[in-house]
């Protein structure tokens, strides 16, 4: 399953979605751990050190080696110059597989049951020049290309506020898990991503987070309704975590272990749906190549869409 942690910048997304990911290492199931955020922070909440976390090749900065493998032998992509971000796979185009043996998974960093990968930082090349839309396409291309299976996920930790909806990456996920403050900007942001994902069937479960009180609940509760899955209250560990100090998934108490668990429950129970997965692909691809693609290709890259190709576990056999 393909799973997006989203929230404004301070919510605790981060911290939050590197719980989930140990929770399902520690359960032994294979999962990829990707950090599309602007602010990389994800591997260190993963324990990782500023070494680990600089080895590992940013996708944002290999787009040719990504669009020349994924493109494959597909007769409808000339080029790996000619794919964009949106480009959807077809007939020829090589599937990516959880953790398989590719070279966009050799991109990234195995250390204790999680492959960690990381979009790249917006450094100072890129200021004034680009948009960190550059970094998260190559996110985009990975989940388009993606065939996951029963039991196996790949959990994002995306860039903060609504810039998640600056492309059709937000369709990619199964479940996006919004984390929330019980505060008023907290709601807004709530308000915000529901209004934009309405139209998609994009499934949104919150998560209350920095909950200290039953007033906090009853406001979340208040303001979010029946889409507040449960709240994270505070955690000595997880403090220890943020501090730096070691920590095990293990020290957490009960309740903050229950919680992990209910997410997961709520992920295994999303029914996965690869015919909207590919049209929504073409549909948001249509729209990137009238809005800039096109352009930026010079040619029309729509022709790039395989109208009889659905991806899913079907696409895996050959023909």
């Amino acid at each position: 399953m393909k799973v997006a942690f989203v929230g404004k910048g301070g919510s605790g997304k981060t911290t939050v979605s590197s719980l989930f990911i140990r929770h399902l290492a520690a359960e032994r199931l294979p999962v990829v751990a990707i950090d599309a955020d602007i602010n990389q922070h994800l591997g260190a909440a993963l324990g990782l050190s500023d070494d680990e976390v600089a080895g590992v090749p940013p996708l944002g900065g290999h787009l040719d080696v990504i669009k020349e493998y994924l493109r494959g032998d597909n007769p409808r992509i000339a080029s790996a110059a000619a794919m964009v971000k949106t480009t959807p796979p077809g007939r020829g185009s090589k599937l990516l597989r959880v953790g398989g043996a590719d070279p966009v998974h050799a991109m990234s960093l195995s250390v204790r049951g999680v492959r960690f990968m990381a979009a790249g930082q917006f450094d100072e090349g890129d200021l004034g020049v680009s948009c960190y839309h550059g970094k998260t396409g190559a996110v985009e291309m990975y989940l388009n290309h993606l065939v996951d299976g029963p039991g196996e996920y790949v959990v994002v930790d995306m860039t903060a506020g609504a810039d998640t909806f600056a492309s059709g990456l937000f369709t990619r996920f199964d479940v996006m898990f919004l984390v929330v403050e019980p505060t008023r900007k907290g709601i807004a942001v709530y308000r915000q991503y529901t209004d934009y994902a309405a139209d998609f069937g994009v499934t949104i479960a919150v998560v209350g987070n920095k909950v200290q009180t039953a007033d906090d609940v009853a406001f979340l509760r208040e303001h979010v309704g029946d889409a507040l899955l449960t709240c994270v209250g505070f955690q000595p560990a997880v403090r220890a975590m943020e501090q730096g100090r070691p920590f095990d998934i293990g020290t957490l108490d009960g309740s903050a272990r229950e919680v992990l668990r209910l997410l997961q429950r709520t992920v295994d129970a999303q029914p996965k749906d690869w015919e909207r997965f590919s049209r929504q692909a073409a549909e948001f691809h249509v729209k990137n190549a009238e809005s800039w693609a096109n352009q930026a290709a010079g040619t029309d890259v729509t022709e790039q869409i395989d109208p009889d190709f659905r991806l899913g576990p079907d696409a895996l056999i050959p023909a």
